[in-house]
Protein backbone atom coordinates (compact mmCIF):
# COMPACT_ATOMS: atom_id res chain seq x y z
CA UNK A 1 0.00 0.00 0.00
CA UNK A 2 2.83 2.21 0.53
CA UNK A 3 1.03 2.76 2.07
CA UNK A 4 4.51 3.92 3.69
CA UNK A 5 5.92 4.65 6.78
CA UNK A 6 5.53 7.89 5.14
CA UNK A 7 2.92 8.37 7.41
CA UNK A 8 4.10 9.64 10.27
CA UNK A 9 6.12 12.59 8.84
CA UNK A 10 7.38 14.94 10.86
CA UNK A 11 5.33 17.95 9.43
CA UNK A 12 7.94 20.88 9.75
CA UNK A 13 10.97 18.92 8.28
CA UNK A 14 12.92 21.50 5.77
CA UNK A 15 15.37 21.06 3.54
CA UNK A 16 19.25 22.54 4.69
CA UNK A 17 18.88 24.19 1.36
CA UNK A 18 16.16 26.01 2.14
CA UNK A 19 16.04 29.23 4.77
CA UNK A 20 14.06 28.11 7.87
CA UNK A 21 11.37 30.70 8.24
CA UNK A 22 9.33 30.83 10.87
CA UNK A 23 5.03 31.46 8.85
CA UNK A 24 4.22 34.77 9.62
CA UNK A 25 0.45 34.11 10.63
CA UNK A 26 -0.83 30.95 13.28
CA UNK A 27 -2.24 28.17 12.22
CA UNK A 28 -5.87 28.13 11.80
CA UNK A 29 -7.33 27.40 15.28
CA UNK A 30 -9.69 24.79 13.70
CA UNK A 31 -7.90 22.26 11.17
CA UNK A 32 -8.86 22.55 7.67
CA UNK A 33 -10.96 19.53 6.26
CA UNK A 34 -8.52 17.00 3.50
CA UNK A 35 -10.78 15.48 1.35
CA UNK A 36 -12.32 12.15 2.02
CA UNK A 37 -11.45 9.22 -0.21
CA UNK A 38 -14.93 7.74 -1.05
CA UNK A 39 -15.84 4.77 -2.87
CA UNK A 40 -18.31 6.01 -5.84
CA UNK A 41 -15.66 7.55 -7.85
CA UNK A 42 -13.09 6.48 -10.60
CA UNK A 43 -9.63 7.39 -11.93
CA UNK A 44 -8.90 9.49 -14.71
CA UNK A 45 -5.82 9.38 -17.10
CA UNK A 46 -3.62 11.39 -17.65
CA UNK A 47 -4.44 13.60 -14.97
CA UNK A 48 -4.31 11.35 -12.25
CA UNK A 49 -0.55 10.46 -12.47
CA UNK A 50 0.27 14.02 -11.27
CA UNK A 51 0.27 15.26 -7.92
CA UNK A 52 -2.90 15.75 -5.78
CA UNK A 53 -2.33 19.03 -3.59
CA UNK A 54 -5.59 18.82 -1.26
CA UNK A 55 -4.93 15.21 -0.15
CA UNK A 56 -2.86 14.99 3.34
CA UNK A 57 -0.09 12.23 1.62
CA UNK A 58 0.78 11.14 -1.48
CA UNK A 59 3.65 9.04 -2.86
CA UNK A 60 5.60 7.54 -6.34
CA UNK A 61 7.15 4.34 -5.31
CA UNK A 62 9.22 2.58 -7.81
CA UNK A 63 10.93 -0.94 -6.82
CA UNK A 64 13.32 -3.00 -9.69
CA UNK A 65 15.13 -5.88 -9.59
CA UNK A 66 18.35 -5.69 -11.87
CA UNK A 67 21.14 -7.55 -13.22
CA UNK A 68 24.49 -6.04 -14.34
CA UNK A 69 26.64 -6.82 -17.19
CA UNK A 70 28.38 -9.39 -14.61
CA UNK A 71 24.90 -11.05 -14.20
CA UNK A 72 24.81 -10.00 -10.26
CA UNK A 73 21.61 -8.92 -9.04
CA UNK A 74 20.47 -6.22 -7.29
CA UNK A 75 17.30 -4.20 -5.66
CA UNK A 76 16.56 -0.62 -6.38
CA UNK A 77 13.96 1.35 -4.92
CA UNK A 78 13.33 5.45 -5.78
CA UNK A 79 10.38 6.91 -3.78
CA UNK A 80 9.08 10.55 -3.65
CA UNK A 81 6.34 11.89 -1.13
CA UNK A 82 3.83 14.58 -1.13
CA UNK A 83 2.94 15.90 2.25
CA UNK A 84 0.09 18.93 2.81
CA UNK A 85 0.35 19.34 6.49
CA UNK A 86 -2.14 21.93 6.82
CA UNK A 87 -0.03 25.07 8.41
CA UNK A 88 0.51 27.83 7.65
CA UNK A 89 -1.91 28.03 4.27
CA UNK A 90 -2.85 31.57 4.79
CA UNK A 91 0.55 33.04 5.33
CA UNK A 92 2.18 35.26 2.30
CA UNK A 93 5.27 34.06 2.70
CA UNK A 94 6.78 32.32 0.01
CA UNK A 95 9.01 30.02 2.22
CA UNK A 96 6.17 28.89 4.11
CA UNK A 97 5.71 24.42 4.31
CA UNK A 98 2.08 24.29 2.53
CA UNK A 99 3.45 21.57 0.56
CA UNK A 100 6.72 19.59 1.78
CA UNK A 101 8.16 16.81 -0.39
CA UNK A 102 10.21 13.95 0.42
CA UNK A 103 12.69 11.39 -1.52
CA UNK A 104 14.37 8.09 -0.85
CA UNK A 105 16.59 5.85 -2.88
CA UNK A 106 18.18 3.10 -2.34
CA UNK A 107 20.46 0.21 -3.65
CA UNK A 108 20.56 -3.68 -2.14
CA UNK A 109 23.56 -5.24 -3.44
CA UNK A 110 24.16 -8.42 -1.57
CA UNK A 111 27.79 -7.68 -2.17
CA UNK A 112 27.86 -5.09 0.22
CA UNK A 113 25.92 -6.44 2.60
CA UNK A 114 23.51 -3.40 3.82
CA UNK A 115 21.05 -1.05 2.23
CA UNK A 116 23.39 1.51 0.34
CA UNK A 117 20.53 4.55 1.33
CA UNK A 118 20.08 8.05 1.01
CA UNK A 119 17.38 10.38 1.54
CA UNK A 120 16.07 14.09 1.33
CA UNK A 121 13.28 16.73 2.63
CA UNK A 122 12.74 20.26 1.71
CA UNK A 123 9.34 22.24 1.34
CA UNK A 124 8.28 22.70 -2.48
CA UNK A 125 9.29 26.70 -2.79
CA UNK A 126 10.45 28.15 -5.97
CA UNK A 127 11.76 25.28 -8.38
CA UNK A 128 13.83 23.80 -5.42
CA UNK A 129 11.33 21.02 -5.06
CA UNK A 130 8.01 19.82 -6.00
CA UNK A 131 5.43 17.49 -7.33
CA UNK A 132 3.33 18.93 -10.29
CA UNK A 133 -0.07 18.27 -11.55
CA UNK A 134 -1.21 16.62 -14.47
CA UNK A 135 1.54 14.11 -14.69
CA UNK A 136 3.82 12.43 -12.63
CA UNK A 137 7.35 14.88 -12.12
CA UNK A 138 8.33 15.45 -8.50
CA UNK A 139 12.08 16.40 -7.78
CA UNK A 140 13.87 18.18 -4.78
CA UNK A 141 17.34 19.59 -6.39
CA UNK A 142 18.95 17.26 -8.48
CA UNK A 143 16.80 14.21 -7.71
CA UNK A 144 13.82 13.66 -10.00
CA UNK A 145 11.27 11.45 -11.31
CA UNK A 146 9.11 12.21 -14.44
CA UNK A 147 6.76 10.49 -16.82
CA UNK A 148 7.25 11.23 -20.24
CA UNK A 149 5.00 8.82 -22.98
CA UNK A 150 4.87 5.61 -21.72
CA UNK A 151 8.19 5.57 -19.75
CA UNK A 152 9.32 6.90 -16.41
CA UNK A 153 12.93 8.66 -15.93
CA UNK A 154 14.67 8.34 -12.12
CA UNK A 155 18.03 10.63 -11.89
CA UNK A 156 19.33 10.38 -8.42
CA UNK A 157 22.82 11.73 -7.33
CA UNK A 158 23.03 10.60 -3.52
CA UNK A 159 26.11 10.84 -0.68
CA UNK A 160 27.92 7.56 -2.01
CA UNK A 161 25.89 5.95 -5.12
CA UNK A 162 23.74 7.57 -8.34
CA UNK A 163 21.07 6.32 -10.84
CA UNK A 164 20.59 7.15 -14.53
CA UNK A 165 17.25 4.69 -15.22
CA UNK A 166 14.55 4.64 -17.43
CA UNK A 167 11.13 2.66 -16.81
CA UNK A 168 9.00 1.44 -19.76
CA UNK A 169 5.42 0.39 -19.47
CA UNK A 170 4.66 -3.40 -20.47
CA UNK A 171 1.23 -3.77 -19.65
CA UNK A 172 -1.75 -1.65 -18.88
CA UNK A 173 -2.13 0.08 -15.28
CA UNK A 174 -3.20 -2.25 -12.50
CA UNK A 175 -5.97 -0.07 -10.52
CA UNK A 176 -5.87 -1.44 -7.47
CA UNK A 177 -9.56 -2.11 -5.37
CA UNK A 178 -12.86 -0.96 -6.48
CA UNK A 179 -11.94 1.42 -9.77
CA UNK A 180 -8.97 3.04 -7.87
CA UNK A 181 -10.83 3.02 -4.09
CA UNK A 182 -8.57 0.91 -1.94
CA UNK A 183 -9.81 0.30 1.44
CA UNK A 184 -7.25 -0.27 4.41
CA UNK A 185 -9.22 -0.44 7.59
CA UNK A 186 -12.55 -0.99 9.28
CA UNK A 187 -14.17 2.40 8.18
CA UNK A 188 -14.48 3.25 4.61
CA UNK A 189 -12.67 6.13 4.64
CA UNK A 190 -10.03 4.36 5.94
CA UNK A 191 -8.68 4.25 2.13
CA UNK A 192 -6.85 5.58 -0.75
CA UNK A 193 -6.70 6.04 -4.35
CA UNK A 194 -4.15 3.76 -5.76
CA UNK A 195 -2.89 2.21 -8.64
CA UNK A 196 -0.06 0.05 -10.03
CA UNK A 197 2.57 -0.23 -13.25
CA UNK A 198 3.92 -3.59 -12.96
CA UNK A 199 6.38 -5.15 -15.19
CA UNK A 200 7.86 -2.60 -16.41
CA UNK A 201 11.02 -2.25 -18.21
CA UNK A 202 14.26 -1.08 -16.51
CA UNK A 203 17.66 0.48 -18.72
CA UNK A 204 20.09 2.45 -17.63
CA UNK A 205 23.12 2.84 -15.36
CA UNK A 206 24.05 2.63 -11.13
CA UNK A 207 27.31 4.04 -9.88
CA UNK A 208 28.54 3.03 -6.58
CA UNK A 209 32.07 3.37 -5.24
CA UNK A 210 33.07 5.33 -8.20
CA UNK A 211 32.44 2.41 -10.51
CA UNK A 212 29.63 2.61 -13.23
CA UNK A 213 27.76 -0.05 -14.62
CA UNK A 214 24.97 -0.54 -16.67
CA UNK A 215 21.94 -2.63 -15.83
CA UNK A 216 18.71 -4.03 -16.73
CA UNK A 217 15.54 -5.73 -15.09
CA UNK A 218 12.10 -5.41 -14.30
CA UNK A 219 9.83 -2.67 -11.70
CA UNK A 220 7.24 -2.24 -10.24
CA UNK A 221 5.35 1.37 -9.41
CA UNK A 222 2.80 2.48 -7.22
CA UNK A 223 1.03 5.68 -6.96
CA UNK A 224 -0.74 5.91 -4.04
CA UNK A 225 -2.69 9.50 -2.48
CA UNK A 226 -5.38 9.88 0.85
CA UNK A 227 -6.04 11.81 3.77
CA UNK A 228 -6.31 8.92 6.05
CA UNK A 229 -5.73 5.31 5.52
CA UNK A 230 -4.64 3.60 9.19
CA UNK A 231 -7.07 2.72 11.91
CA UNK A 232 -6.25 3.76 15.54
CA UNK A 233 -6.02 0.09 16.63
CA UNK A 234 -2.97 -0.98 13.46
CA UNK A 235 0.51 -0.54 14.33
CA UNK A 236 1.74 -1.08 11.15
CA UNK A 237 1.46 -3.12 7.79
CA UNK A 238 3.23 -5.85 5.96
CA UNK A 239 2.95 -5.18 1.73
CA UNK A 240 4.43 -7.01 -1.11
CA UNK A 241 4.58 -6.53 -4.95
CA UNK A 242 5.80 -8.59 -7.15
CA UNK A 243 6.60 -8.91 -10.95
CA UNK A 244 5.57 -12.63 -11.94
CA UNK A 245 8.16 -14.85 -13.92
CA UNK A 246 4.73 -15.62 -15.92
CA UNK A 247 3.78 -12.08 -16.71
CA UNK A 248 1.55 -11.56 -13.96
CA UNK A 249 1.87 -9.19 -11.08
CA UNK A 250 0.62 -9.93 -7.51
CA UNK A 251 -0.07 -6.99 -5.12
CA UNK A 252 -1.12 -7.86 -1.16
CA UNK A 253 -0.71 -6.84 1.88
CA UNK A 254 -2.14 -6.91 5.73
CA UNK A 255 -2.38 -3.88 8.71
CA UNK A 256 -1.57 -5.30 11.66
CA UNK A 257 -3.34 -5.22 15.14
CA UNK A 258 -1.46 -4.76 18.32
CA UNK A 259 -1.63 -8.13 18.91
CA UNK A 260 0.11 -8.72 15.62
CA UNK A 261 -2.88 -10.00 13.82
CA UNK A 262 -4.24 -9.15 10.63
CA UNK A 263 -6.64 -5.59 11.57
CA UNK A 264 -7.39 -6.00 7.71
CA UNK A 265 -5.98 -6.99 4.35
CA UNK A 266 -6.32 -6.86 0.78
CA UNK A 267 -4.50 -7.02 -2.58
CA UNK A 268 -4.89 -7.43 -6.33
CA UNK A 269 -3.44 -10.33 -8.95
CA UNK A 270 -3.39 -10.11 -12.74
CA UNK A 271 -2.70 -13.44 -13.88
CA UNK A 272 -0.76 -14.72 -16.84
CA UNK A 273 -3.83 -14.36 -19.53
CA UNK A 274 -4.50 -10.79 -18.17
CA UNK A 275 -7.41 -11.29 -15.80
CA UNK A 276 -7.67 -9.31 -12.65
CA UNK A 277 -9.12 -10.43 -9.32
CA UNK A 278 -9.00 -8.01 -6.57
CA UNK A 279 -8.65 -9.60 -3.13
CA UNK A 280 -11.17 -9.23 -0.36
CA UNK A 281 -9.33 -9.73 3.34
CA UNK A 282 -10.31 -12.94 3.57
CA UNK A 283 -8.24 -14.11 -0.11
CA UNK A 284 -5.47 -12.70 1.94
CA UNK A 285 -2.79 -14.58 4.70
CA UNK A 286 0.33 -13.57 5.76
CA UNK A 287 2.40 -15.83 7.88
CA UNK A 288 5.80 -14.89 9.41
CA UNK A 289 9.00 -17.32 9.20
CA UNK A 290 12.40 -16.40 9.81
CA UNK A 291 13.21 -13.25 11.82
CA UNK A 292 16.08 -11.20 11.55
CA UNK A 293 17.35 -8.71 14.23
CA UNK A 294 18.67 -5.49 13.43
CA UNK A 295 22.03 -5.03 15.21
CA UNK A 296 21.60 -1.64 14.65
CA UNK A 297 18.57 -0.81 15.96
CA UNK A 298 17.62 -4.20 17.82
CA UNK A 299 14.25 -4.69 15.93
CA UNK A 300 13.28 -8.11 15.17
CA UNK A 301 11.59 -8.25 11.30
CA UNK A 302 9.92 -11.71 10.04
CA UNK A 303 12.07 -11.65 6.80
CA UNK A 304 10.21 -15.19 5.51
CA UNK A 305 6.63 -15.58 5.29
CA UNK A 306 4.23 -17.73 3.78
CA UNK A 307 1.63 -15.90 1.59
CA UNK A 308 -1.73 -17.18 0.81
CA UNK A 309 -3.36 -14.61 -2.16
CA UNK A 310 -6.23 -15.46 -4.24
CA UNK A 311 -6.24 -19.33 -3.34
CA UNK A 312 -2.38 -19.46 -4.17
CA UNK A 313 0.16 -20.41 -1.84
CA UNK A 314 3.60 -18.10 -1.83
CA UNK A 315 6.60 -18.32 0.06
CA UNK A 316 8.90 -15.09 0.11
CA UNK A 317 12.69 -14.76 0.96
CA UNK A 318 15.06 -11.64 0.94
CA UNK A 319 17.52 -11.39 -0.96
CA UNK A 320 19.82 -10.84 1.85
CA UNK A 321 18.78 -9.89 5.61
CA UNK A 322 19.90 -6.80 6.55
CA UNK A 323 17.93 -4.19 4.73
CA UNK A 324 16.43 -1.94 7.02
CA UNK A 325 15.83 1.55 6.00
CA UNK A 326 16.77 4.16 8.54
CA UNK A 327 14.55 7.12 8.07
CA UNK A 328 14.55 9.06 11.12
CA UNK A 329 16.27 12.16 8.95
CA UNK A 330 13.60 12.37 6.27
CA UNK A 331 10.49 10.97 7.23
CA UNK A 332 11.25 9.77 10.88
CA UNK A 333 10.62 6.37 10.66
CA UNK A 334 12.84 3.11 10.76
CA UNK A 335 11.17 -0.01 8.57
CA UNK A 336 11.91 -3.28 6.79
CA UNK A 337 12.15 -2.46 2.89
CA UNK A 338 13.73 -4.79 0.84
CA UNK A 339 14.24 -7.01 -2.54
CA UNK A 340 12.39 -11.02 -2.33
CA UNK A 341 12.27 -13.94 -4.06
CA UNK A 342 8.82 -15.50 -4.28
CA UNK A 343 8.06 -19.08 -4.94
CA UNK A 344 5.15 -21.47 -5.33
CA UNK A 345 5.59 -25.15 -5.02
CA UNK A 346 9.30 -25.18 -4.27
CA UNK A 347 10.23 -23.42 -7.28
CA UNK A 348 11.03 -19.79 -8.29
CA UNK A 349 7.87 -17.48 -9.29
CA UNK A 350 9.34 -14.18 -9.15
CA UNK A 351 10.74 -11.08 -7.30
CA UNK A 352 9.17 -8.17 -5.78
CA UNK A 353 9.82 -5.79 -2.63
CA UNK A 354 8.57 -6.49 0.69
CA UNK A 355 7.54 -3.73 3.20
CA UNK A 356 7.26 -4.03 6.91
CA UNK A 357 6.29 -1.32 9.06
CA UNK A 358 5.67 -0.29 12.94
CA UNK A 359 7.76 -3.62 13.97
CA UNK A 360 10.20 -1.72 15.94
CA UNK A 361 7.74 0.46 17.81
CA UNK A 362 3.57 1.12 16.31
CA UNK A 363 3.40 3.83 13.74
CA UNK A 364 2.06 7.42 14.57
CA UNK A 365 0.28 9.56 12.42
Amino acid sequence: MKRRAFLAVPLLAVSPRVPAALPTAPPPAVPRRYPDVVPGGALSFPHDHGSHPDFRTEWWYVTAWVRDGDGAELGLQVTFFRNRPDVAEDSPSAFAPRQLVFAHAAIADPAHGRLRHDQRAARAVFDLAGAATGTTRAWIGDWSLALDGGAYAARISARDFALDLVFRATQPLLVQGLRGYSRKGPLPQQASWYYSRPQLAVSGSIETGGRGRRVSGRAWLDHEWSSEVMAPEAVGWDWIGVNLDDGGALMAFRMRDRAGGPLWAGGAVRRADGSTEVLAPERVRFEPGRHWTSPRTGVAYPVEFALRAGGVDYTIAPLFDDQELDSRASTGTIYWEGAVRVARDGRPAGRGYLELTGYGAPLRL
